[in-house]
């Protein structure tokens, strides 16, 4: 890898995943450093990740994964987390959710905009989550559809004024990064936003003894030395 440093020329973010806990795998102790530095960060969650646990119902599963999710980004500073109830697993890229991301992006008027990876792989053999696929196609398309006037002319009747503000947005996770974030320090917050998805991370399999937060000590000790740092996280940026 040949990774830039992602810029920290921006003072607000809208971070925009398909479930409780995308931030969590890998974005979570970037926004702790951002946050501490000052940085005004928001989630939006398309789904309540309702269908994530296959043993237990969606009527469970959906409010207990949103407190988690609340009580997570609390960790990293982040008090403002909102949810657009789209049905979990079954996200499309369609004119109704661009429309839903543009409206946010118009109301919250990010200079950043943060997701997670959204390509069809993880890298290797593996495939992506088709609510990932979704929100993050989306997304892309929603931040034009946010500057342009004459898209979605219903949202400016409503209030929402276009927001050309958005200089870039970057995906964690990715095979492809292109950017990386230094969180020395920052690590340990991370690992303790994601151990608040506490229900999700008991039907995984990971108990006391089986620290489901491991992953992101091996990712963040292979990405620092590409930055020079002791520990890193990385991004795929696309610039607008």
């Amino acid at each position: 890898m040949s990774l830039d440093l992602l810029s920290d020329d921006w003072n607000r973010a809208l971070a925009v995943v398909a479930h409780p806990d995308d931030l969590e795998y890998g974005a979570a102790s970037a926004i702790a450093r951002w946050t501490d530095a000052g940085k005004d960060i928001r989630y939006l969650m398309v789904t309540r990740g309702e269908a994530g646990i296959a043993d237990l119902s969606p009527d469970v599963v959906g409010p207990a994964r949103s407190e988690e999710e609340i009580a997570s980004a609390a960790v990293v500073g982040v008090s403002v987390v909102e949810f657009l109830d789209r049905a979990d697993g079954l996200v499309v890229a369609d004119l109704d959710l661009r429309r839903d991301l543009a409206r946010a992006i118009r109301r919250h008027r990010p200079e950043m905009v943060l997701s997670i990876n959204h390509r069809d792989s993880w890298g290797g053999p593996s495939w992506n989550h088709a609510d990932h696929r979704a929100v993050g196609v989306a997304l892309l398309d929603a931040i034009r559809d946010a500057a342009n006037r004459w898209v979605f002319t219903e949202l400016v009747d409503e209030g929402h004024d276009p927001w050309t503000g958005v200089a870039f947005a970057a995906f964690s996770g990715s095979p492809h990064p292109t950017h990386a974030v230094d969180i020395t320090g920052y690590l340990e917050r991370g690992r303790d936003s994601l151990r608040r998805h506490r229900l999700y991370l008991d039907h995984l399999g990971g108990g006391d003894d089986d620290d489901p937060t491991a992953f992101l000590v091996d990712h963040a000790e292979a990405a620092g030395p590409e930055i020079g740092v002791r520990h890193a996280t990385t991004f795929e940026v696309v610039a607008f």
